[in-house]
């Protein structure tokens, strides 16, 4: 009598595992099928002109961890281009200290005098419109890398408009004391260098693309060299 009570329960209990074995097996699967489609995503970097981080790091900063060895491979799907490459830019300081706003997606990220566009002080931003609602991937940010200081107050977010009202989403934020006014972040401040600063962008659909700074360790200026910003029109 016991082992007839029992049976029914084994053979749920082997159809619950049965099931459970198969939806794993399936995400195995989907997941295999996903990164088969992904590859390393080239990028072109400028050369670098200084070498190691500072020791001493001013206090207040949530800074990341120094990294040994070469940066990882980026993985982004096949088919993704940079979208920003000469498009349309405009800022917040339309009269720029140093350099044009052009700078900022003409391809040019080599560390001299002539390759970057100052912003004056305070929170200030760059805007790219990328022509079209697009899936994006990854964005790469170089701001002033002659030497490695730290930009304050960086936050990246994508926008279906160009006044920053429909579908606003924030890619990064290293505001730890919500000084931008665009609430506090918790990503991790970072040295500049000639890798740039890479930013997942979780195939986030935007049309624009907007960058802030406040200042840095070196000065209250903001400086861009160089975004690039890799995708593929949306579906």
């Amino acid at each position: 009598m016991k082992n007839r009570t029992y049976l029914p329960i084994l053979i749920v209990t082997a159809a619950l595992l049965g099931a459970t074995i198969a939806r794993a097996e399936e995400a195995k699967c989907a997941s295999t099928a996903a990164n088969a489609d992904l590859v390393d995503l080239q990028l072109e970097l400028p050369k670098p002109v200084f070498a190691g981080t500072p020791k001493n790091v001013p206090p207040g900063l949530n800074l990341e961890p120094a990294r040994k060895g070469p940066r990882p491979a980026i993985k982004v799907p096949k088919g993704c281009d940079n979208l920003a490459k000469d498009k349309e830019i405009t800022g917040s300081d339309e009269e720029p200290i140093v350099g044009d706003l052009k700078n900022v997606t003409d391809g040019y990220k080599e560390a001299t005098e002539d390759g970057y566009v100052e912003l004056g002080p305070g929170l200030q931003h760059v805007q790219i419109d990328l022509g079209a609602q697009s899936e994006l991937y990854a964005v790469m940010v170089w701001h002033y890398h002659r030497d490695p200081r730290i930009y304050k107050g960086v936050v990246i977010q994508t926008a279906d408009d160009p006044d920053f009202i429909t579908n606003v989403q924030t890619l990064f934020n290293n505001d730890n004391d919500n000084s931008t006014g665009l609430g506090i972040g918790k990503d991790k401040h970072y040295f500049e260098t000639y890798e740039g600063k890479y930013i997942d962008a979780k195939g986030v659909k935007a049309r624009y693309i907007r960058l802030y700074s406040k200042g840095s360790t070196a000065d209250d200026m903001n400086h861009y060299t160089e975004v690039e910003v890799y995708g593929k029109p949306a579906k």
